[in-house]
């Protein structure tokens, strides 16, 4: 079963475990539009990184207002083993024909944008809106795999991409999906 995968002059690689743990220069945020914490890895992040992570978010939302699908912001990892934490806000999935694949695919766009703009060498993602946002996980996985595929090898940057999946089950979709594209090379 493969765990890695090149692309240019990047790795995407697999882990399984809790995304708060990983020392990074940034890991992304499934985060809700109001960037003030909630279920899931967004409550897990902000809990693990302390208040610090809170208050950059507070500042962001009086300056801009929330934060649409799509798109992407960066702050501080607070007391997280990562440097800086990237939030992003995926779609909610409603059958997939309101636009939630182009949106699913600009979030991790977005953030790898904000990654490479601040000179961050690895970056880890959780699997965006397949939580309580219902994103099939089967599909987001294609969505993202093929998103960060494509950006890095058009960017060269960031060397390295983890997707770090919480569940065994979700895991194995990514690894089977890695195998399918190693096959077809």
């Amino acid at each position: 079963m493969a765990d890695r995968l090149a692309a240019g002059a990047s790795t995407l690689r697999l882990d399984q475990g809790d995304i708060t743990r990983l020392a990074a220069d940034a890991i992304v945020n499934a985060a809700n539009s109001s960037l003030m914490g909630g279920g899931g890895v967004d409550g897990a992040i902000h809990r693990a990184g302390g208040l610090a992570i809170l208050e950059d978010c507070k500042r962001i939302v009086a300056r801009q207002g929330r934060l649409p699908a799509g798109q992407a912001v960066i702050t501080t990892g607070g007391n997280l083993p990562a440097k800086h934490v990237i939030h992003t806000v995926g779609p909610v999935w409603h059958g997939g024909e309101r636009g939630e694949p182009a949106l699913l695919a600009d979030a991790y766009r977005n953030s790898l944008r904000i990654a490479v703009e601040n000179g961050l060498r690895r970056i880890a993602f959780p699997s965006i809106s397949t939580g309580i946002y219902g994103y099939p996980i089967e599909k987001a996985s294609r969505v993202a795999v093929a998103a960060v595929r494509e950006f890095v090898r058009e960017h060269g940057a960031p060397e390295e991409v983890i997707f770090v999946l919480y569940s065994p089950a979700d895991h194995a979709v990514y690894e089977q999906l890695f195998d399918e594209i190693l096959a077809e090379s």
